[in-house]
């Protein structure tokens, strides 16, 4: 079983209410190798909510609102669902601040990426489950 973003099996969950289906991921959803999540939701956050970044270790809104422990909150609702299902592999939504593998956008909300992690990617990895993007995912 893989864990894959929920946004990118079709679900309009991402932080303006959108999906950013990949006509794969949503096969494997349909054919049942893969379970949606979205850390966002399980935390109750609603859709559409502000846009975040991570910032000095924080997860902040546009607006300078720290929202750090709901994010953290869904993220760990997450993790427990991976691992009750013995997921070993995770597809995740490039760039977030939730699920970024390797490329986060930088805090300031200016489009500029840095080296990290989202931090349920992070979490997931810490627990040994591979962690890539749709970006690397779709290119191999």
């Amino acid at each position: 079983m893989i864990i894959v973003s929920a946004c990118l099996a079709g679900v309009e969950c991402r932080y303006n209410g959108s999906s950013y289906s990949v006509p794969q991921i949503v096969e494997m959803v349909i054919q049942g190798k893969a379970i949606p999540i979205c850390p966002e939701i399980l935390a109750g956050l609603p859709t559409p909510r502000p846009p975040v970044e991570q910032f000095e270790g924080k997860i902040i809104s546009l607006n300078g609102d720290d929202q750090t422990a709901p994010y953290r909150a869904g993220a760990k609702m997450g993790l427990e669902i991976a691992v009750v299902s013995g997921c070993q592999k995770a597809i995740l939504k490039s760039k977030s601040p939730t699920c970024g593998a390797g490329w986060i956008y930088d805090g300031t909300f200016s489009g500029n990426l840095i080296s990290g992690d989202g931090i349920f990617a992070k979490m997931l990895k810490d627990k040994g489950i591979e962690v890539c993007t749709e970006e690397i995912y779709c290119k191999g």
